[in-house]
């Protein structure tokens, strides 16, 4: 941790606008785009989906092509740019670039505007890109602003559905209320310290006792980062969003944010205030006992399969949530490897409900998934190696998610959290096995043979793949994990 405030507290400042070329190529090719779009005459707009991958595709490899190996400050230290910024937009690129494959088929049978559903992809995609870079808490608001408005404008898309429109609703406001928290947290932070840079907090706390007001601020700022990651008691808006939102947006929608609110925690509670660690663990350590539980227990009834997975993201949140809570690297890099594994699972089971879907009927309850086994045994089995992924059963990558956050959470003397952590992983095995024996031993409803568009198979071979390959061999995105965080 001393390395860290040293690094932060003596940085290397540059005006250079090289570190900062992925997100101006990004917002330039959107824009582009954006025109293209308007005056295109292809009802598909087939030109500005395959345009929007290219972008992504190309942003994605100048973001390989600089890979910084230090970290740089820019433009007065409002923005950061470092290996753990770089990691995760190029995560973020990737998930954005596989929901896209599996948006189209289904955006195109529904009445849902297409180019625009493209630009706020890519308009959403770049909001986490600055938010992940943020050196201040000014330039963190920014991009997070940028991405939750892109993300409220998804959910809505089917206008003409009532559940749609009641979960465009629901989302914006609690949003609203989790980015006022945010900002009244920032103005007191302000308000005491007089600093609105990360380095500058942080090295404010090492040479002053946080006062009262100071940890006041803290807790609205935690309090929106609750929001965002869905944890309970601000988990309202979860269940509602992801079944009332087109499924093409809750695939989008329960992946590449997620990633992005990782490294906005990371930012605000370990590069800004690290020095009242203690503080924020006790209100971390909240959160993710009440999201195990809650995720878990009420997941349990869910008869409704997007339910079931909004009730076990809040419960995944709560596993996510332990790394941070040991306060060290070891914790850090065991969330960071969560959260991406989580993402990728999270990602293929919201696309096989597309993959399954017919026309404009959707796949709703689970019991729609009978005898999938019988019918498709490759959908069915791809269905439940996802499951089983996120129940964190052996062989696969979920597995080896929980048991790092579990060790590192144990390691840093917390045994009663990794305790618990354990006996809510056992009860999530109950309703994952039972989306499983539903799919290969219920006799089927309807014998219809299922075909897929071809984007469809390939987004779905991805995620499978990377779930049985990071299952086999998960020390690459380990090792990973862990030097993004080795300055820490």
């Amino acid at each position: 941790m001393s390395t860290l405030l040293a690094s932060l507290t003596a940085p290397t400042i540059s005006h250079d606008f090289w570190p900062l070329l992925p997100e101006l190529f990004l917002l330039t090719a959107a824009s582009i785009l954006l025109i293209v779009d308007v005056f295109s005459t292809d009802i598909d707009r087939k030109l500005s989906y395959n345009l929007a991958q290219l972008i992504l595709i190309s942003t994605g490899v100048i973001v390989l092509f600089q890979f910084p190996t230090s970290q740089d400050f820019l433009y007065h230290r409002h923005f950061i740019n470092d290996p753990l910024s770089a990691t995760i937009k190029v995560s973020v690129i990737v998930l954005a670039s596989i929901s896209l494959m599996f948006a189209r088929p289904y955006i195109l049978q529904r009445k849902i505007l297409r180019g625009e559903y493209y630009l706020l992809h890519l308009f959403a995609v770049l909001g986490m890109m600055v938010l992940v870079s943020g050196a201040s808490l000014l330039s963190l608001y920014l991009g997070l602003e940028l991405m939750s408005l892109c993300l409220y404008a998804l959910v809505a898309m089917r206008r003409r559905e009532k559940l749609s429109a009641e979960a465009a609703v629901k989302y914006f406001v609690m949003g609203a209320i989790a980015s006022g928290f945010i900002l009244y947290g920032i103005s007191f932070v302000y308000g005491v310290t007089g600093k609105i840079h990360l380095a500058d907090i942080a090295a404010y706390l090492t040479e002053n006792e946080a006062s009262l007001t100071l940890r006041f601020a803290l807790v609205f700022l935690v309090t929106g980062l609750a929001f965002k990651f869905g944890a309970v008691p601000f988990q309202m808006w979860v269940p509602d969003v992801y079944h009332g939102a087109p499924t093409s947006t809750t695939v989008f929608l329960a992946s590449a944010p997620k990633v992005a609110a990782f490294g906005l925690a990371i930012r605000i509670l370990v590069f800004g205030f690290a020095g009242i660690l203690a503080d924020w663990q006790s209100l971390l350590m909240i959160l993710a006992v009440l999201s195990m539980l809650v995720g878990n227990l009420v997941a349990l009834a869910q008869t409704n399969i997007k339910r079931l997975l909004a009730y076990s993201a809040i419960a995944h949140m709560g596993y996510f949530l332990l790394g941070l809570i040991a306060g060290n690297s070891e914790g850090y890099s065991a969330s960071f490897f969560y959260i991406l594994t989580y993402a990728i699972t999270s990602l293929g089971g919201f696309g096989c409900l597309i993959y399954l879907a017919k026309g404009q009927q959707e796949i709703n309850q689970i019991d729609d998934l009978k005898g999938l086994g019988m019918r498709n045994p490759w959908a069915g089995l791809l269905i439940s190696f996802l499951f089983l992924s996120m129940a964190g059963l052996p062989p696969f990558v979920g597995f080896w998610a929980k048991l790092e956050v579990i060790k590192a959470v144990l390691n840093s003397g917390h045994i009663w959290l990794a305790i618990i952590a354990a006996a809510m992983s056992i009860i999530g095995l109950f309703y994952y096995l039972k989306v499983v024996k539903v799919i290969f031993f219920d006799k089927p409803e309807i014998e219809n043979p299922i075909r897929a568009e071809r984007s469809l198979r390939l987004g779905l071979g991805i995620t499978g793949i990377a779930v049985a390959v990071l299952g086999l061999f998960p020390a690459q995105l380990m090792d990973l994990c862990q030097k993004v965080f080795q300055y820490i």
